[in-house]
């Protein structure tokens, strides 16, 4: 029998609704990869803070999933713990089972996560023609991950030839509908000339409007602006709090540039 319906059925009802509409909140806050860095573990982080957000432990998620296999939800989410070992030891190629019976019953956001199997590998041998192609049927939705996503293969030549035009062409789609990584990436595209005509203080518009969205990839960006002079004045205290920020949300580059002006001593105390 269901542990959570033993303890407490408004606790067991509750978590019905937050699953039921998981897909919804994972739409709005989780977004794909971008061109620079693999954002697994700030995805994971939000996922983490919407079920602490509602004071119910993992274990009693797991087992919730574990006896409610009954929707696309449900399915991507067991598949989820088992990516990440989460209450269970990880299993990536039970996690890319699941994912794939989630996508067939038309969840998107296991869809997402399967295209990025394909292009990392784990639990799934890389194969980026297939990634290419489930790309397209998730940009094809209008799904603005999709689109960034589908962006990111030609950005790179993944199961296509690059071209730089067409990255341009959706990551301009994906902006249009409100991505902050699609955002991000435009502007990297506008910073150098790719796809499109250089733009700098363009690039340091996209930049801050990333930013401002809570997107870790944007800050890292806009404190590069500030530091080098990119579309904006040269501001070493603000370019120094922008990489302070986006470090301490996890941000790889950010954690390396906080670092480096630590280490140099211009702007903040050298430590060596």
């Amino acid at each position: 029998m269901d542990v959570l319906i033993n303890n407490n059925n408004s606790s067991n009802e509750e978590l019905a609704s937050i699953i039921q509409n998981f897909n919804k909140v994972t739409i709005k806050e989780i977004k794909p990869t971008t061109r620079n860095i693999n954002e697994k573990n700030i995805r994971k982080h939000h996922i983490l803070d919407c079920i602490n957000n509602h004071k119910i432990t993992l274990r009693e998620i797991y087992n919730w999933l574990l006896n409610n296999q009954n929707n696309s939800n449900s399915i991507y989410l067991l598949g989820y713990f088992y990516y990440h070992g989460i209450e269970i030891n990880i299993d990536m190629q039970k996690a890319s089972e699941l994912y794939q019976k989630a996508v067939e019953l038309g969840n998107d956001v296991a869809h997402y996560n399967l295209v990025n199997m394909y292009i990392d590998g784990g639990g799934v041998d890389i194969n980026h023609c297939k990634a290419f192609e489930l790309s397209e049927k998730l940009a094809e939705k209008e799904y603005s991950c999709g689109l960034n996503l589908l962006g990111y293969c030609y950005d790179l030549g993944i199961g296509i030839d690059m071209n730089k035009k067409t990255a341009f062409k959706l990551y301009q789609k994906a902006a249009n509908l409100g991505n902050s990584h699609g955002i991000n990436n435009l502007g990297w595209c506008h910073e150098n000339g790719y796809g499109t005509d250089i733009d700098k203080q363009k690039a340091f518009e996209l930049y801050q409007k990333a930013a401002n969205f809570g997107n870790v990839n944007g800050m890292n960006s806009l404190g590069c602006c500030y530091k080098n002079g990119i579309g904006t004045d040269v501001d070493g205290h603000k370019a120094f709090e922008l990489y302070q920020k986006a470090a301490n949300l996890g941000n790889d580059y950010a954690q390396f540039n906080v670092a480096f002006m630590y280490k140099k001593g211009n702007v903040i105390k050298r430590y060596s």
